[in-house]
């Protein structure tokens, strides 16, 4: 199918609104290695990270533009010993500071440096409801250690997210899962079924539920909505690759989201980074004004213009605007292809073929080997990329 998206910038939307959440990926340094991280593939080609000043002078050009919402992410943030000094920072500022962990590194004492920083919340992660498979999950001996870290940050006085990855060996666990997060006391539960891309594509087969795995897990999720009420809110995302339309990316392309890289390459999503043919900016050289408004990084999919047939004239073209890019690059080979979940997409069949792949692994007991995040996978899988 041929795209339009080469002559989109010669009709470029309006400049967009500010860009309300800021996510800053510290580092892709993390002592987890999980089989399902969204950090690229090739994370190990990218080792250089912002200093403090310039993660400092990111999140201010950030808050001039509008953000409001400072996501601290990795890679493991802990990691970085300036964490306190770049909260203490965006607290200043004005941000809501959100902080992503597998809460290796988080001790009493560091928590309290945090919370006197002006730290707002933490979202933990969680593997499993049971220590075998959390820790298999992650290759790393860690179920205990964050069953500790989830008292500490309620002893603290924090609100949390328990965050909780889902896909074929762990979704049969809702129920066990919605109980530990019950027993350590979450305000929130987020239980987010994978999304293929980074090193869940490299591990697809392995991870690919079945339909009913879904369905019998979503009604669990609905027991308990219904049991609990407000002590704990459930958020459950289908993955994409099992309905028939797609979300939209980031809730739009350079519309809402902004990432910065560890090395200060700006993202207009998590995954941009593996995109061949898109030029993305960085910080050292950009201003976050220039790159949020005129770079060709953050303009290539805003909006509806750049949209290839069938979602050019879909009535549904400003719900979803145009899906997942990333998605769509990596079962079609072409980033502004229609995104194949779409029931409406030439290539939806090819989704199917994916699923069936999973489904029949599953029903023959089959288990594929799993690609574990790792400094040598990574220069392997990038190295045979080119």
């Amino acid at each position: 199918m041929q795209s339009n998206a080469a002559g989109s910038s010669e009709r470029a939307p309006a400049p967009p609104g500010p860009p309300l959440w800021l996510l800053a990926e510290l580092t892709y340094r993390c002592p987890l290695h999980c089989a399902f991280c969204s950090n690229p593939v090739d994370y190990a080609r990218h080792t250089a990270e912002l200093d403090t000043a310039r993660w400092c002078e990111v999140f201010s050009q950030a808050r001039a533009l509008g953000a409001v919402q400072l996501g601290l992410s990795g890679g493991e943030p802990l990691l970085r010993k300036d964490l306190e000094t770049l909260v203490r920072h965006a607290h200043g500022l004005g941000f809501y500071t959100n902080l992503i962990t597998s809460g290796v590194g988080l001790t009493d004492a560091r928590l309290a440096a945090l919370r006197d920083a002006g730290l707002d919340h933490i979202q933990l992660s969680f593997q499993d409801s049971t220590r075998e498979l959390n820790d298999f999950l992650s290759s790393t001996r860690t179920f205990e250690l964050k069953q500790r870290v989830a008292r500490l940050i309620k002893a603290h006085g924090y609100p949390m997210v328990m965050n909780c990855v889902l896909h074929r060996h762990n979704l049969p666990h809702v129920g066990t899962i919605i109980e530990l997060a019950l027993q350590l006391g979450a305000e929130y539960l987020e239980l987010a079924n994978t999304q293929y891309y980074g090193w869940a594509w490299e591990n697809r087969l392995a991870l690919m539920p079945t339909q009913e795995q879904l369905r019998e897990a979503e009604a669990v999720v609905q027991q308990y909505r219904a049991r609990i009420g407000k002590r704990c809110q459930i958020l459950f995302v289908v993955p994409d690759y099992f309905e028939a339309r797609p979300k939209k990316c980031m809730n739009g392309w350079g519309t809402t989201f902004l990432g910065v890289a560890p090395d200060g390459t700006a993202l207009p999503c998590h995954a941009a980074r593996m995109l061949p043919d898109l030029v993305l900016p960085n910080v050292i050289t950009q201003t976050l004004r220039e790159i949020w408004q005129d770079s060709d990084a953050f303009r290539r999919f805003r909006g509806t213009q750049w949209m290839p047939e069938p979602c050019q004239s879909c009535e549904h073209s400003e719900e979803d605007l145009g899906g997942c890019r990333c998605q769509a690059f990596l079962v079609t080979g072409d980033a502004a292809a229609t995104d194949p979940v779409c029931e409406r997409s030439p290539t939806h069949g090819r989704i199917h073929e994916i699923v069936l792949e999973g489904r029949l692994a599953a029903a023959q007991a089959r288990e594929y080997p799993m690609v574990f995040r790792s400094d040598g996978n990574s220069l392997r899988l990038s190295g045979g990329r080119g």
